[in-house]
């Protein structure tokens, strides 16, 4: 398919769960929304209605499926699990205290310098941003000039954000991504990115349309 709009990726973070805020969670199993956060899946399903989503792609954590789901089920389609869309592997911090992790002397590397720690066990912050940016460049290359949505969690999401934006990724801890919010980046053929919209947890969509690259100048 040949055509000069950008894809639009609708990065969604997964909806609350029971341990939100609190426990650092990573890709352990068995996680699922808290009750709230099936409140919150059902009203991104309701914002994102408007828009023409093609295709849904989603981490294969079930925080993420359960929050993909009645956006999968509005527009008729079936949820594409990535492996690339995953929370960072956390390692031996899998499972800990936020409140604890915060005592540790690492965590203001984890902070203020993000692309300098590993996590141990783990995977660095580097090779998360390498690999969320590949796997929503692979989803783009799928995709061109269409709408889709791709569902994941904070950290990841951070780091796509920051890439976009041209933001180091030492600074990426200053983007606040909320549970179930909506952030919109274009990627357009020619491999130029913009974000179009990012972190609203409430309001309507209906107004995001894709554009066309400005022409070159004669």
């Amino acid at each position: 398919m040949s055509t000069n709009l950008p894809t639009l990726l609708l990065l969604v973070r997964h909806g609350v769960t029971p341990t939100t805020g609190q426990v650092l969670p990573g890709r352990a199993p068995g996680l699922h929304l808290a009750e709230a956060g099936l409140a919150q899946a059902e009203k991104v399903a309701k914002r994102l209605e408007k828009l023409p989503v093609t295709a849904i792609y989603t981490s294969p954590l079930e925080r993420t499926r359960e929050t993909a789901a009645p956006t999968a089920a509005r527009f008729g389609l079936e949820a594409s699990g990535h492996d690339g869309l995953l929370e960072c592997d956390f390692g031996d911090w899998t499972g800990a205290r936020l409140e604890e992790l915060a005592k540790l002397p690492e965590w203001q590397t984890v902070q203020q310098k993000p692309s300098e720690f590993r996590f141990p066990g783990g995977e660095s912050f580097t090779e998360m941003s390498e690999r969320i940016v590949g796997a929503l460049d692979a989803i783009a290359a799928a995709h061109p000039g269409e709408v889709v949505a791709c569902f994941s969690h904070a950290d990841p999401l951070k780091a796509a954000l920051a890439h976009a934006l041209g933001t180091p990724l030492d600074s990426f801890q200053r983007i606040w991504v909320n549970p179930a919010s909506v952030s919109v980046i274009a990627r357009h053929a020619d491999g130029s990115v913009g974000v179009l919209h990012t972190n609203t947890t409430t309001g309507s969509l209906r107004e995001l349309r894709p554009a066309a690259p400005p022409a070159a100048d004669a």
